[in-house]
């Protein structure tokens, strides 16, 4: 298939990961998830243990919450790999943002998601592999009532803006149908 960028975007529950799922499986050849979760509790532990059991088990994993696009070209460098899966920028995008000191600073938030995302994008360009990356749309709820939440929602709607120029099809699911962007 070749190199190839493709954003899927949905909501929360939205069927997001189980469609690139089945586009890798589609793809064929050799693939790497990439796994951005956080174990911060119990409820988290047991949603990442129901995802791997919805994996082939032949994937390869990548389990990283920040700096994924320098992981990524690591592994790279020790197997061949054709179909990357990144799930998901939402998870990635909050770990970057957590991990700033507070009060947030909005233009130091964007800075910091727009290199994470710049180092995705360098590592896809620089490869021949099929990368799906999945992130929630999260600009068509309600206004969020505190400043943190507010930066996110915004920070990641540029950078989804940003993939989704970069990318060559955009998909957005919702109750698990898929619509093609572009």
């Amino acid at each position: 298939m070749g190199r190839r960028l493709t954003l899927i975007l949905g909501g929360a529950r939205s069927g997001k990961s189980r469609y690139a799922q089945e586009a890798a499986t589609r793809c064929g050849g050799r693939v790497l998830y990439v796994a951005t979760a956080a174990v911060l509790d119990d409820e988290m532990a047991a949603r990442i243990v129901a995802h791997k059991r919805e994996r082939p088990h032949d994937w390869e994993l990548l389990e990283k919450t920040s700096r994924v696009g320098p992981a990524v070209a690591e592994f790279l460098k020790h197997r061949a790999i054709d179909v990357v899966i990144v799930d998901c920028l939402t998870l990635l995008a909050s770990n970057v943002l957590l991990a700033l000191p507070e009060p947030l600073d909005p233009g130091h938030a964007a800075s910091a998601l727009d290199a994470e995302v710049a180092e995705l994008l360098g590592v896809w360009e620089g490869g021949s592999a099929h990368w799906l990356i999945i992130s929630n749309e999260v600009g068509m709820g309600i206004v969020p009532p505190y400043p943190l939440g507010r930066a996110y929602r915004d920070v990641l709607g540029r950078v989804n803006q940003r993939l989704a120029a970069a990318a060559e099809e955009v998909i957005f699911l919702v109750a698990g149908l898929p619509m093609k962007l572009k």
